[in-house]
């Protein structure tokens, strides 16, 4: 475990570049851990503890933080997860695309429950879930699919997606609504809770890659463009886009999480970097990792913090804010 003190590497012009001119000196601190496997997804619970998708291992990894003690509970066998959020039960959940099911992890007997695919399912490739307003958790399959579960009775449903293959990131909204992204379709999705029906959104950047997306505390989404390099915003309100090109010299953003004070964060596989976006300035801040391909993948935070798995070295590097 190593603790860097990004206020001090900001002063140092070692982390960080603005775009446009400074977007003020942020007082942010970083805490790096090694894991055990080579972490996908990641979440955070309100004790304190931080959870990971293994896929390669076939496990949730749990770290935490004040001791640095890692462990990782398998999933089940050929399991490959890729997502991993917690629910409003306290559970983790995670898209298992190895299973072709969603499975549940309680965080203190550490028992595994699996909600299969319904038979005859095709393979998934499970990719990203998230819950609506009545506690129904929604997920995307990269294949062409998405669907939902419902925890109160353990049914699974599944639909084709309107545009075939690219279903990826998935969040909801404040008011429960849900929304995905296509990467291979290069648009977002609104699904109707009621009836399943998923209406397609087409952003202004043509092939853009929209890979993530995340809600902001008014209900906008906002959408990571892996092809594009640009983050977008998408207001439900008006229908109407906003775009901004990310700082690096060849962005390559891959997921986009808004944090509780507005601020818009994504990982940059393109710069090596975590970003950190006010929609308010439009200012960037960019803070690279000392390690060559971080490779981050999702990110996600609780109160004051912001989780960053690296796929690339196997560590998790928490922003304390």
């Amino acid at each position: 475990m190593r603790v860097i003190d990004m206020a001090r590497m900001l002063v140092l012009g070692a982390a960080f570049v603005a775009a446009g001119g400074m977007a003020g000196w942020a007082e942010i601190s970083t805490q790096e851990f090694k894991v055990l496997s080579l972490p996908h997804d990641v979440a955070c619970t309100p004790d304190g503890i931080a959870w990971y998708s293994a896929q390669r291992t076939g496990a949730l990894g749990r770290l935490d933080p004040k001791t640095g003690a890692v462990k990782e509970i398998p999933l089940g066998k050929d399991s490959s997860p890729h997502g991993v959020i917690v629910g409003p039960d306290g559970a983790l959940w995670l898209t298992d695309g190895g299973q072709n099911a969603i499975a549940r992890v309680d965080p203190g007997t550490e028992d595994v429950k699996l909600y299969p695919a319904p038979p005859g399912t095709p393979y998934m490739n499970l990719n990203t879930a998230a819950f609506d307003g009545k506690g129904v958790l929604w997920f995307t399959g990269q294949a062409g699919y998405y669907g939902k579960v419902d925890p109160k009775t353990g049914e699974v449903k599944v639909w084709k997606a309107p545009k075939g293959r690219g279903p990826y990131g998935i969040a909801a909204t404040p008011k429960g609504d849900i929304y995905y992204a296509s990467l291979a379709g290069s648009h977002i999705a609104r699904i109707d809770t009621a009836t399943g029906q998923a209406t397609v959104i087409e952003p202004p950047n043509k092939d853009q890659g929209a890979r993530r997306v995340w809600s902001d505390s008014k209900g906008a989404i906002w959408v990571s463009e892996w092809n594009s390099g640009h983050v977008s915003r998408y207001d439900p309100a008006d229908k109407g886009w906003k775009t901004w090109k990310l700082p690096t010299e060849k962005p390559l953003p891959y997921a986009v999480y808004v944090d509780e004070k507005d601020k818009v964060w994504l990982s940059d596989f393109g710069g090596n970097a975590m970003i950190r976006f006010d929609p308010a300035s439009e200012k960037f801040e960019v803070f690279k990792s000392p390690r060559e391909a971080a490779n981050v993948r999702q990110i996600l935070g609780c109160p004051g913090q912001v989780w960053a798995p690296e796929s690339g070295t196997s560590m998790l590097v928490v922003f304390r804010y």
